[in-house]
């Protein structure tokens, strides 16, 4: 068996363990990457979730996910305004191409595609590699980025599978004790993602499996019209993303089957790629055969399983690689981020920051959505964490500690995908694509800087951890959430490491106390103009009644932005105001995504 050696192995090719394996050989570390799919990106590309939700806000768009998303706005030219459950809706073969370029860019990241671990290599408390079923590779750090924690399982590392109580960290929204609906929903649902193509004409018909049964989907867009529906996540090129929790394709039937033997992990795998696919056949029963299964969007080994399902390959390919897991084997860390580490301080708009015994601040990572949980037995009340911010509902911003990362005891690994050390409550909020990416990129650039170091990721300053990620020459990350602080100010680092050096005056409004002056306006040609008479309503909802464009006349359209100058634009102007806009009308959502407020008429 062939021996490889490097100073930084990442098994996994998912949304964590890309960012970490880019960042680890961008900081100068021989990195190998080893992914089990063709495709990198895992939820953002080969799990199909082209609509990523969270650290939406230009404060938030930094690091990795920031630059993701520049990338996709120039490789994407028809723009991301498609859907309404994201601001970013793109073609996930797009995606995957730039996971793949970059990947391929560094002389010293070399990425193997088609494994997963099958032993993992350890002297004493120390990992020190991984076996493959052609190669073993040797490492001097061992970064666990696979979709459902394997690498913790096999090394036999403490871990979390499910729920805990309420009296083990007084989480306001835990349950109180074991019930019938923790046992019946270990976790959170995964959902196989399907794609649909908008023919506009007769499209070919969806065979649902013999078993079908459609009364499981009855209900299934209750409170939105069908159109509202298939809005939810359309992409370029009359693409539909069918990731729909509610009677939708979510998909939680023996859960625990995930965690044992091979041959019951594909049949939870089978199961749930056939509820997609009799979901997209009651779709194109119910709302016309102009819908149809998109052709040849995700490339597919044609496994035994899937070749007795009625498809044709070409069908195949409007399915995601693999499911999208929302939640894995949880690592027993140094620190267990939970409920109350998410949610916001009293009369404040944002989460605490972590803070160690030293009176450090412990963050690496930065993510805002809200706490979403996916049951198909029903929902779980979670204690909101919501904000009104530029006309619309997002969620409040919180950040990752770098000790959530490290097992408590054993050398050598570090984890940089769902497998952080999380509370299944909190897993709702930490989960979402953009705080992965995050977790991703800090685990990498920590384990780099163990190894040119020559000291193991537990014994890492912090301090020279978030440093690193602010100054990054490629994609700086920024490290404390604040809202009206964006990358292109020339003081955004230094308020960042003023608040990592001053956490105890890290602010509840999440504001700096020295907002920008209005930026130069700079209308692209990218942008529309929309003018008419704006109303302000209670809640920072806003709305313009169109006099232009004529074809728009008189409809009311909301107005929304991510930007925090624009934000506060839109506070102070009077209500019944005739004002024009720059920015992107998005017919999915009923918004108008305002870049820039020309003048008040």
């Amino acid at each position: 068996m062939e021996q490889l050696n490097t100073d930084v192995l990442v098994v996994g090719g998912g949304t964590g363990g890309t960012a970490a394996a880019l960042q680890s050989a961008r900081r100068g570390a021989h990195t190998i990457l080893v992914s089990e799919f063709s495709w990198l990106g895992g939820m953002l590309t080969s799990a199909g979730v082209a609509a990523p939700d969270g650290n939406e806000l230009v404060a938030f768009q930094t690091g990795l996910w920031g630059a993701f998303l520049r990338e996709l706005r120039q490789k994407q030219p028809t723009g991301l305004d498609w859907g309404w459950v994201s601001f970013f809706n793109y073609d996930p073969r797009i995606g995957a191409q730039i996971w793949s370029d970059w990947v391929k860019s560094p002389k010293n990241l070399h990425w193997i595609s088609g494994y997963a671990p099958l032993e993992v290599l350890r002297k004493g408390d120390r990992i020190t590699g991984v076996r493959f079923k052609d190669f073993t590779i040797n490492a001097q750090v061992t970064i666990d980025a696979t979709e459902l924690g394997d690498i913790l399982a096999q090394a036999e590392i403490p871990y979390r599978w499910g729920w805990e109580w309420q009296q083990q960290w007084l989480e306001p929204s835990a349950p109180i004790k074991r019930n019938q609906f923790t046992d019946n929903c270990p976790v959170q649902d995964p959902t196989w993602v399907v794609l649909l193509q908008d023919f506009g004409t007769e499209a070919p018909a969806i065979k649902p499996t013999p078993e079908a049964d459609f009364s499981k989907f009855q209900g299934a867009w209750d409170g939105y019209d069908p159109q509202q529906f298939l809005n939810y996540g359309r992409l370029p090129g009359g693409l539909i993303m069918i990731n729909w929790p509610h009677k939708g394709n979510d998909y939680g039937v023996g859960l625990n089957r995930l965690m044992a033997s091979a041959p019951q992990k594909q049949a939870f795998w089978r199961e749930s790629l056939q509820h997609s696919l009799n979901f997209a056949a009651f779709i194109q029963q119910h709302l016309g055969r102009r819908y149809g299964l998109a052709e040849n969007i995700f490339p597919h080994t044609l496994s035994a399983w899937k070749t007795d399902l009625g498809l044709t390959p070409q069908q195949l390919g409007a399915f995601a690689i693999h499911p999208y897991y929302r939640e894995s084997r949880r690592l027993c860390g140094v620190q267990t981020i939970t409920e109350n580490h998410i949610l916001p301080i009293s009369e404040g708009r944002v989460a605490p920051l972590p803070i160690d015994h030293n009176g450090q601040c412990e963050a690496i990572a930065i993510g805002n959505y809200p706490n979403d949980h996916h049951y198909s037995a029903g929902l779980l009340p979670v204690k909101l964490k919501l904000l009104r911010w530029g006309g619309r509902w997002t969620g409040t911003p919180f950040t990752i500690p770098y000790s959530a990362l490290i097992p408590e005891t054993t050398e050598g690994l570090i984890v940089a995908e769902k497998n952080i050390s999380v509370s299944h409550i909190a897993n709702g909020a930490t989960r979402l694509q953009p705080v992965v990416l995050g977790i991703g990129q800090a685990a990498g650039m920590a384990a780099a800087l163990s190894v040119q170091q020559r000291i193991s990721p537990r014994m890492l300053s912090v301090r020279s951890l978030q440093q690193a990620l602010l100054t990054d020459p490629i994609a700086p990350a920024a490290i404390i959430p604040l809202f009206n602080l964006t990358g292109d100010r020339p003081d955004w680092q230094k308020w960042q490491q003023y608040y990592l050096d001053h956490p105890q005056a890290y602010p509840i409004t999440g504001e700096i106390p020295q907002p920008s002056p209005n930026p130069p306006q700079f209308i692209s040609p990218s942008l529309s103009e929309f003018s008419g008479q704006f109303h302000r309503h209670p809640d920072q909802e806003y709305t313009l009644t169109l006099s232009q464009p004529h074809s728009l006349l008189g409809q009311v359209w909301s107005l929304v932005t991510l930007h925090p100058h624009i934000n506060q634009q839109l506070q102070t102007i009077p209500t019944a105001t005739p004002i024009t806009v720059c920015g992107r009308h998005n017919s999915a959502g009923r918004w108008l995504l305002v870049e820039v407020i020309k003048e008040l008429c």
